[in-house]
């Protein structure tokens, strides 16, 4: 027999969280607290203490995501499941990045809501949702550096300037500081340092 679990459910619509319930009751675990609001919400945690908390993105007083990372940073045991209407492709890597275990659409059927709050206590710090392996390949390629890009990555490396690598490559310095400041956005830093760190870690840059 699997083991039951105490669940908060955090929603604005009286209607939702009944549903919620009455499928956790139906598959044996224990909705332990409800919350309309952020501060309810943050009341109700620290009440209960639930192993599961379920929560809305859209909230009266803010955005659920507050509640996300505010349980991910008191707790790495907590699972916890964002439920949303919003379409997945639009928030789910912004969701992941949060620290949340799971993502379910409001659309979904309650079997697969239960099967992503048993899947959240188990693995709290994975990331599960429908089509994340699309969005993160989607994402890989929107952020994947060009072969100019890398090209001038490997100036950098080598500790040129902006004007020296532009000589070398054959280019104008204000292009190759086009490319730096996209380099840097899609390696997520901000001066070179950090960029050729970032470079290596991923094997974009494997000669020292």
């Amino acid at each position: 027999m699997k083991q039951p679990l105490s669940v908060l459910v955090i929603d604005d619509h009286e209607s939702v969280r009944a549903g919620i319930k009455a499928a956790l009751s139906r598959a044996g675990h224990i909705c332990v607290g409800e919350a309309g609001s952020i501060s309810e919400a943050r009341a109700q945690i620290a009440h209960t203490n639930p192993q599961v908390i379920v929560v809305d993105l859209s909230l009266p007083d803010g955005n659920g995501l507050e509640i996300v990372q505010w349980a991910r940073s008191i707790s790495e045991r907590i699972g916890i499941v964002v439920l949303t209407l919003n379409p997945a492709q639009d928030f789910l890597l912004t969701v992941m990045k949060s620290g949340a275990s799971a993502f379910v659409e409001k659309s979904a059927p309650l079997a697969e809501l239960i099967s992503a709050i048993e899947h959240s206590f188990i693995a709290p710090l994975s990331f599960s949702a429908q089509g994340i392996s699309r969005v993160m390949k989607k994402d890989h390629e929107a952020n994947a550096l060009t072969t100019r890009e890398i090209q001038v990555l490997e100036k950098l490396s080598d500790g040129l300037s902006a004007s020296s690598i532009g000589l070398e490559l054959f280019i104008t310095e204000a292009t190759v500081k086009t490319h730096l400041a996209s380099i840097y956005r899609k390696l997520d830093s901000k001066n070179r340092i950090q960029a050729i760190i970032a470079a290596k870690k991923i094997g974009l840059l494997l000669h020292q």
